[in-house]
């Protein structure tokens, strides 16, 4: 079964394009939407409008919100949700959050307006007082995926941070390093406060003090991950290595110490969480933390079929473990 995935790969858009063009849930540019439909043609895709399933007393159709970022960890995570939901014979509408938490909640606002059996989302900061309430008030299965909330009783999956970020601190500490920067994401996120929870439990566990002036915001864009890196550069004492809490920093963070003429791993290492299809392309390789995205995506929506099927059932936390891959960029023989 050809999947929204395949098609969005053929036409070279994203999956939440050719969720648009095929659920109509926002207008697309006449000539995207043509070469989607051609995508489509062409692969024999088929799509079950929700009207057909509806007749039959279901719609099987869940709804995904997500930022669209063009980052690829949410790009390869989108494709393990889509997957999953096409081999369980459900449609997929997918909406932009944007990040934003007013935002989101409309887009989910919309979702339940096109009587969808379940949701997965990775919630915005402040979602907890707009999307939250509205999803309370409108009880559907969901699914919160990547940014676990541990004080909330709902099903929820996403990686291991803390113990990945500590690991790869560890690692870091064991090859010398006593003055570590850190490139910190965006506050509010759970995944932020977690991968520095892990940053400190390896400096506790070195019995090394952490130095405030070594943790800057990144706010996990590469724009800011490019000033975060030029802060730490800038200090009276700079660090000898750096750690940056997602990829989009970590692209940021190398502009800088290009343009600084920083030289990787000579003067200065790095490692980074997120890991993403060219790491091992740069010069030298990028050390880093990979999370099993498309797994934590189907696994998101086995925790939903679970749930829309037995709705009493317990609610799970599930936290897959995430592997260090070892490169250059951290003072190691590749």
């Amino acid at each position: 079964m050809v999947t929204m995935t395949e098609v969005a790969r053929a036409a070279g858009v994203s999956v939440s394009t050719v969720s648009h063009v095929v659920n109509g849930t926002r207008l697309v540019a006449p000539k995207t939407r043509e070469r989607v439909q051609h995508a489509m043609r062409v692969l024999g895709y088929q799509h079950h409008p929700t009207a057909r399933s509806l007749a039959a007393g279901s719609n099987q159709t869940i709804g995904l919100a997500i930022t669209a970022a063009s980052n690829p960890y949410w790009v390869e995570l989108i494709q393990g949700i889509d997957g999953e939901a096409t081999r369980a014979g459900l449609n997929l509408i997918i909406v932009d959050t944007r990040d934003d938490a007013r935002h989101e909640a409309a887009a989910v606002a919309n979702l339940i307006a096109h009587h969808i059996e379940g949701l997965v989302i990775a919630p915005a900061v402040g979602w907890r007082d707009v999307t939250l309430p509205l999803l309370r008030d409108h009880p559907i299965p969901y699914v919160v995926v990547d940014r676990i909330d541990p004080d909330l009783r709902v099903d929820q999956v996403g990686v291991e941070n803390e113990a990945a970020t500590a690991a790869v601190v560890d690692h870091l500490i064991s090859l010398g390093h006593t003055r570590i920067g850190m490139l910190l994401g965006i506050e509010g996120l759970s995944t932020s406060s977690e991968r520095l929870r892990g940053y400190h439990a390896a400096h506790q566990r070195a019995g090394l003090p952490v130095d405030r002036a070594l943790l800057v915001d990144g706010l996990s864009t590469s724009d800011g991950g490019r000033r975060a890196a030029w802060e730490l550069l800038e200090l009276d004492r700079p660090p000898t290595a750096v750690f940056a809490a997602n990829n989009n920093m970590t692209i940021g963070a190398l502009a800088a110490f290009r343009a600084a003429g920083v030289k990787v791993p000579r003067d200065l290492a790095i490692a980074a969480f997120d890991d993403f299809a060219w790491a091992d392309l740069f010069s030298p390789g990028l050390t880093t933390v990979a999370q099993p995205s498309a797994a934590i995506g189907a696994r998101a929506v086995q925790l939903l079929l679970r749930r829309m099927n037995d709705p009493g059932a317990p609610p799970q936390a599930v936290r897959l473990p995430a592997e260090i891959m070892h490169r250059e960029s951290c003072g190691c023989t590749p």
